[in-house]
């Protein structure tokens, strides 16, 4: 089963924007881009409506369990990265806590269920 990683790339994470550099979120986004794992699809999404969040980004997948984290930065793509590739290697998208990186045991913003 594939698995989407959505990144809200006009995220401005509470940065004045400057001319001539991307957003916080785009950013994010070109790092996460850069070293998806196999079997990872990384989408860029206008917005997330997490604003008051901070950078923030969606794991889904068909029939699995879906998640919406928060508060992220560049400095995080290893770790998003890494829990994404966890939730890529199960059925129902439920990775067991202990196993999730750090980051997304900490700024979990919400769980949805699979949709039929």
């Amino acid at each position: 089963m594939a698995t989407t990683l959505h990144v809200c790339t006009t995220c401005r994470a509470g940065e004045p924007p400057e001319e001539g550099r991307p957003v916080p979120g785009a950013r994010l986004h070109a790092a996460l881009t850069a070293a998806a794992p196999e079997g990872v699809r990384v989408m860029p999404v206008e917005c997330l409506s997490a604003c008051s969040q901070g950078c923030a980004v969606a794991l889904s997948g068909a029939g699995r369990w879906s998640y919406v984290y928060g508060g992220l930065t560049e400095a995080h793509a290893p770790d998003i990265l890494s829990g994404a590739a966890r939730y890529a290697a199960t059925a129902d998208g439920l990775v067991p806590w202990r196993d999730r990186p750090e980051v997304f045991r900490k700024q979990s913003i919400a769980r949805i269920p699979p949709q039929e």
